[in-house]
C-alpha cells in the first residue's frame, strides 16, 4: 500500500473509525483533505516541500482545502530526529509570518508522549503509519472546539477507548485492509 493509501486506511479506521478526532469526519466526507507525498529524502528538501504547502494552504480557499496531511515516508524516520525537526517547522510558520493562521500538528509511526513508555497505548493517539506534518488553519480549529462541547477532555477519551481495545485490538484494526 502506497503512502496516501495507508494514511486513508489509517485515517478512517481509526481516527475516523475510533471517532478519535470528532473533526476529521466532516473534511474527509466533504473532499477538503490535501493528501501530499513529499518525496524529500532530507531534512532540508522536507522543509522547503513544507514551506511550500504553508504557503499554499494560506492562500487557498478553506472551503477548497480545509486541512493538508504531509506524508513524508522517506526522511526523518527516526523519532527522536523527527521530534527535533518540529522546532523547525515551528520557526517556519513563524517565519513566514503564519503563527496564529496556521499551526502543525505531529504524526509519526513511533509517535512518544514525553514521559511515556514507548508501548503505552495513548502513544497510539499520534501514530500514523508513516511520518507526517498535519497542516491545519487556527480558525478551523477554534471553530471546531467551540463546536465540541468539551474539546479539552478528547485526549483522555481517546486514551480511554485506546485501552479498551488494546494494543492487540489496535494492530487488528489497523492491519485489516480495506
Amino acid at each position: 500500500m502506497d503512502a496516501i493509501a495507508a494514511t486513508r486506511h489509517w485515517l478512517e479506521r481509526a481516527v475516523i473509525g475510533l471517532n478519535l478526532c470528532p473533526f476529521a469526519k466532516a473534511v474527509h466526507v466533504n473532499g477538503r483533505i490535501r493528501w501530499v507525498e513529499s518525496p524529500a529524502r532530507d531534512e532540508q528538501a522536507l522543509l522547503e516541500h513544507l514551506l511550500e504547502e504553508l504557503r499554499l494552504l494560506a492562500t487557498i480557499d478553506s472551503e477548497q482545502t480545509e486541512t493538508t496531511l504531509l506524508i513524508h515516508p522517506h526522511v526523518l524516520n527516526d523519532f527522536l530526529e523527527y521530534n527535533d525537526f518540529l522546532d523547525t517547522v515551528d520557526a517556519a510558520v513563524e517565519a513566514l509570518g503564519l503563527a496564529g493562521v496556521l499551526q502543525v500538528a505531529s504524526f509519526h509511526p513511533d509517535y512518544r508522549f514525553e514521559g511515556t513508555d514507548p508501548d503505552d497505548i495513548g502513544n497510539m493517539t499520534n501514530r500514523s503509519p508513516h511520518p507526517m506534518l498535519h497542516l491545519l488553519r487556527e480558525d478551523s480549529i477554534a471553530r471546531a472546539v467551540a463546536a465540541f462541547p468539551d474539546a479539552a477532555a478528547i485526549y483522555e477519551r481517546n486514551v480511554e477507548t485506546l485501552r479498551r481495545l488494546g494494543a492487540n485490538g489496535w494492530h487488528q484494526l489497523i492491519s485489516t485492509t480495506p
